[in-house]
Formats: structure tokens, C-alpha cells, sequence
């Protein structure tokens, strides 16, 4: 059910925040680098870490909006270091921004050496989702509470 009302920012947040929840956000993902997603070099593909990081942005969108939605957009990503096979990659989000049809989703990509004790920042980005009603149309996220 739509209705007329937004949802705040502090509604949806409490909406996202699922998992263990971190100053840097929730806890969405945490995987292993594998082999099979290596570049010729050696290294994790950054690609296979921003679909990575689109999961778990649309993981929290879909929470926030309560169905479908969409990625339009992403803004500012920068690699910090590179990923290596067997890394422990844990991905945070963060719920930045919420509009009448639209959310900016916050991700951070920490990794840890499979053996080691302390992980360091790889990347993070901002995702931009809208949601979607069931023909693919942009739809308001709802305020009320299901």
C-alpha cells in the first residue's frame, strides 16, 4: 500500500538497520576471495567487488523500499589497495539518504588477509537505487511500517 506520506530518513534507517550494525554501517556481506575472480594479474577483479558492493546495497534498498528497486547510479568509487585470493572481503552500508521514490546507500569494502588480524579499507562508493512498482515504473517508498 502506498500512501501519501514520506518516509523519513530516521524511519528508514531503522528499517535498514538489520545485522550486526558498525560506525561505518550494517554488516551486509562478508565472502572470500576466490581464483576464479582474478584478473590476469593475479588480483581480485574490481569488478567482481562492485557487483559485490551493488549486493549489498540493493540487499538495504530493498529493505528501505520494501520491494524492487533498481541501481541508477554510482558515484565515487576509488580503489585503495588491491585484493588478494583468499582475502576475507566484508562489505557495510549505509543508508545516506531517502526521497519519495529514490535512496543513496553508502558501501564500504574492508578486506583481511585470510590469516591475518587486521583488515584495511579497499574501496567505497555511493549507490543510487529507485524503487520500482511491478512494471518497472518508479514507485514511493512507503512510509508505513509492514
Amino acid at each position: 500500500m502506498t500512501t501519501d506520506t514520506k518516509i523519513t530518513l530516521e524511519q528508514a534507517k531503522g528499517r535498514a538497520s538489520h545485522g550486526r550494525q558498525q560506525d561505518d554501517g550494517v554488516l551486509v556481506i562478508r565472502t572470500i576471495a576466490m581464483p576464479a575472480d582474478t584478473n590476469p594479474a593475479g588480483d581480485i577483479f574490481g569488478g567482481w567487488i562492485m557487483s559485490q558492493m551493488d549486493l549489498a546495497a540493493g540487499n538495504l534498498a530493498g529493505r528501505v523500499s520494501q520491494g524492487r528497486s533498481a541501481t541508477v547510479a554510482v558515484e565515487g568509487m576509488h580503489f585503495l589497495r588491491p585484493v588478494k585470493v583468499g582475502d576475507e572481503v566484508t562489505l557495510y552500508a549505509d543508508l545516506t539518504h531517502v526521497g519519495r521514490t529514490s535512496m543513496k546507500v553508502h558501501v564500504d569494502v574492508w578486506a583481511r588477509s585470510r590469516y591475518g588480524k587486521t583488515g584495511a579499507k579497499v574501496t567505497e562508493a555511493e549507490f543510487v537505487f529507485v524503487a520500482l512498482d511491478e512494471n518497472g515504473s518508479p514507485r514511493q517508498i512507503p512510509a508505513d511500517a509492514t
